[in-house]
């Protein structure tokens, strides 16, 4: 693996490429290093619908913008034809930090998940001839060969491109990261002391939402709704063990993404707000096979979890609506 420190940028509205100085190098592949050129081709193809079968599905219809790259407020994603899958879409905000894709972590890298989601029946179902001939047209040919160099069209090409532009989606401005930087006065008292409780011992929840973005990319079984037909890691592994456990999402940009978990709550209604998610963590959730330990009645007052929630909203960082290189072309 390389790495990608910063690319020169001389648009202030235009942040590509700028990694926060709290935040450590972006993991690059050696055989995908970032370029403007290929961002700039893949951001294109981002927001392409004619990638899908019907034309009528980009990357950009389950991650959109508006709702921090997510598929928000839908509780399950949808691809062509309107078909319906099982889980909503992760956030794609520092999705260049992640070590493994997809909720139950069966893609190893970005450019295997966009694979994935061009190829799959259900959400994309490419037509690879049609999407070589796109690339290949008038339309796109200069921007090809500016980001690759000459005119070989393949299709782990076109998701490398895909891939290189979202790594360049980094976000760090909230008013959490003002206040990491040094801003005493970024959060309120309240915030504050939400933030106090989400790093204890009491409630243990950065033991899982830890470091610069608040994930352990760890999977966990966190009791709060039965999986009555999606089992998440032990569909990849089919240990037992790992029944029910599901990649640990980002924090950031939270308000902006529900409903919360991997595919909201079948149980006992749908999670639409931080105040429902957390007090259901403050309940200790439900019995379930593997269920992670540090799950457990919190015991929690009205004005703790109000902290809590306070804490959570000051992740948002609100410049990513700004910021012109996230945007369409």
């Amino acid at each position: 693996m390389g790495c990608e420190r910063s690319i020169p940028n001389p648009d202030p509205d235009d942040t590509f490429g700028v990694i926060p100085a709290h935040f450590p190098a972006m993991p690059v592949p050696a055989d995908n290093p970032i370029t403007r050129e290929k961002a700039e081709l893949g951001r294109r193809l981002f927001y392409e619908g004619r990638l899908s079968l019907d034309g009528t599905v980009p990357c950009a219809s389950c991650h959109r913008l508006e709702a921090s790259f997510t598929d928000a407020p839908f509780q399950l994603s949808r691809g062509v034809r309107k078909q319906q899958g099982i889980r909503n879409a992760p956030t794609l905000i520092n999705v260049g930090y992640r070590t493994v894709m997809f909720w139950d972590g069966r893609a190893a890298t970005l450019e295997d998940q966009a694979m994935a989601a061009f190829l799959n029946p259900e959400e994309m179902a490419a037509d690879t001839v049609a999407v070589a001939s796109l690339m290949r047209s008038s339309e796109y040919r200069p921007a090809w060969v500016s980001a690759f160099g000459d005119t070989v069209v393949t299709m782990r090409r076109v998701m490398q491109a895909i891939a290189t532009f979202e790594r360049t989606l980094v976000s760090a401005n909230s008013r959490y990261d003002k206040f990491v930087l040094g801003d005493t006065t970024a959060l309120s008292a309240e915030e504050k002391a939400g933030m106090k409780l989400f790093f204890s011992d009491r409630t243990k929840c950065s033991e899982c939402h830890s470091g610069p973005d608040l994930t352990d990319d760890d999977y966990h079984s966190i009791g709060l709704f039965h999986h009555y037909f999606d089992t998440g890691r032990f569909e990849i592994t089919k240990k037992t063990e790992d029944e029910g456990r599901f990649k640990t999402p980002t924090l950031r940009n939270v308000a902006l993404t529900p409903p919360y978990m991997a595919g909201g709550d079948y149980e006992k209604g749908e999670l639409y707000t931080l105040e429902q998610a957390i007090e259901r963590y403050n309940e200790g959730g439900v019995s379930f096979a593997n269920k992670d330990p540090r799950i457990i009645p919190l015991n929690l007052t009205d004005k703790e979890q109000s902290a809590l929630v306070a804490f959570l909203k000051t992740l948002t960082d609100s410049t990513i609506f700004t910021n012109r290189w996230f945007a369409k072309p």
